[in-house]
């Protein structure tokens, strides 16, 4: 570690970790209700826990976000975060709004609008947060050197927040609702927090690799060009039944096919920079990370989003188990694998110790990936199913859940696999035996920490 302020981001990698154990945990729990309906139905029923592993999925990967930021730039910029207080400042406004939301949804007062369903001083305080942050980081870039990774993150960081603001815009109209819902929803997961994956991704890669930075860069840019150019009318996919004008069917469809060429390129980006690298980096953990995000990112948001995207598909797929198929592994891939990269790489560091539990830590990759590869297949063939019997045959709803349970039986198996690679990877990252503090002196080089 390089700057003294980039511990600030040991605080938000613990937070964030906090709760990505209650997410996985309240994932299990939603598993079991597929399997076991009326399980807690009175003391906490299906739609409040839905909403727990939703927003604390949110929450965790905008902290792992944000830490990332606060690790990198300094490194990037070569000096130190404009405003430690402000950075703090900024994370416990994040967790006292956290455990407000969390507060309300237990006691049956949301928003009701999915993944937006924070009360409305708690969005405020989201809001005021990311001006802090916003604050905050620009002011250290704009003060030091300026580079392809800070431009890209801030580009993605400043316009994250600004679609944020659509997040207080509630009309009347279901149609209009929908779509400046989506504004955020597929804004955020598919064009902005693409430009944050791309920009850590490359960070990592350059450190891990050893690659030239100009290499680095042009991927980069590449990246974020098709991101931008398919993500944003690519948000037409969501508007084909919503009540918008039926041009959107093939703006939707056309756009977001191109949808699957940034997250190819990324999952190149990274197999190919590992191929040029010529460092030997002592983390290994962390490059599994990093490579395993970007691979499945690629079948997670990329594959599996292409099958049911076409409109002519999607007419009888949408809202189905499909839908849930795609959205697990997309998560998992683009942003949960990488902010589990970033902790990985960065946490050693932070706490002066040389890359440790390694062994555990990738135990823990292909114990998640494992779990997410199997629920994903397992969630497509109910989604198939589902789709012939609901909506070609036309059975009652409940009926094909019934015929279902097999598929949620082997989703439970899975997200039971996930939660103990999720709970494995914690302890691998936190709990350090002594003997791998690293003692000053001749014999300890400083870049065994660093990992320079």
């Amino acid at each position: 570690m390089k700057y003294q302020s980039q511990k600030v981001a040991q605080a938000y990698f613990i937070c964030a970790m906090a709760l990505f154990a209650i997410q996985v945990l309240g994932g299990l729990l939603a598993g079991w209700v597929y399997v076991s309906p009326n399980f807690l139905s009175e003391l906490l029923p299906f739609n409040i826990i839905r909403m727990l592993h939703t927003n604390a999925l949110i929450v965790w990967l905008l902290l792992g976000f944000f830490g990332a930021a606060y690790f990198l730039i300094p490194e990037e910029s070569e000096r130190e975060i404009y405003s430690v207080k402000l950075a703090y400042l900024q994370l416990a406004i994040l967790m006292i709004g956290t455990l407000g939301a969390v507060g309300s949804y237990l006691v049956g007062i949301h928003g009701g609008r999915e993944f937006l369903e924070q009360p409305l001083w708690v969005k405020f305080g989201i809001l005021v947060a990311a001006l802090i942050f916003l604050f905050n980081v620009s002011m250290t870039v704009l003060a030091g050197k300026k580079t392809a990774i800070t431009n890209v993150l801030l580009m993605g960081l400043w316009l994250l927040s600004l679609l944020w603001i659509f997040a207080f815009i509630n009309p009347e109209n279901l149609s209009l609702d929908k779509m400046y819902w989506w504004f955020v929803v597929h804004l955020w997961v598919e064009a902005t927090w693409e430009l944050v994956m791309a920009a850590i991704l490359a960070f990592l890669l350059l450190k891990l690799t050893g690659v030239d930075r100009e290499v680095v860069e042009k991927w980069l840019y590449v990246i974020v060009a098709t991101a931008l150019f398919s993500g944003i009318l690519g948000t037409g996919h969501h508007f084909y039944w919503i009540g918008l004008p039926g041009y959107w069917q093939w703006v939707g469809s056309i756009f977001s096919t191109f949808e699957v060429i940034p997250f190819f390129l990324m999952m190149s980006f990274a197999f190919v920079m590992v191929w040029k690298g010529r460092k030997n980096h002592p983390n290994k953990a962390a490059l599994l990370w990093s490579l395993g995000s970007s691979t499945v990112a690629f079948f997670g948001a990329g594959v599996w989003g292409f099958l049911h995207t076409l409109h002519g598909v999607n007419f009888y797929s949408h809202g189905t188990q499909i839908t849930a198929a795609h959205g697990h592994l997309s998560f998992y891939g683009a942003y949960v694998a990488l902010n589990l990269a970033i902790f990985t790489y960065a946490m050693p560091m932070l706490r002066g110790r040389a890359p440790y539990n390694q062994v555990l830590n990738m135990a823990s990759f292909w114990l998640m990936s494992g779990g997410m590869a199997f629920m994903t297949f397992v969630l497509t063939f109910a989604g198939t199913i589902q789709t012939h019997m609901q909506r070609v045959i036309g059975d009652y709803y409940m009926d094909v859940q019934d015929s279902l349970s097999i598929f949620y039986l082997m989703r439970f198996g899975a997200g039971a696999a996930v939660v103990i690679g999720a709970l494995l990877f914690i302890y691998a990252l936190l709990v350090v035996r002594k003997d791998e503090v690293i003692a000053p002196g001749p014999s300890h080089k400083a870049s065994t920490v660093a990992g320079e």
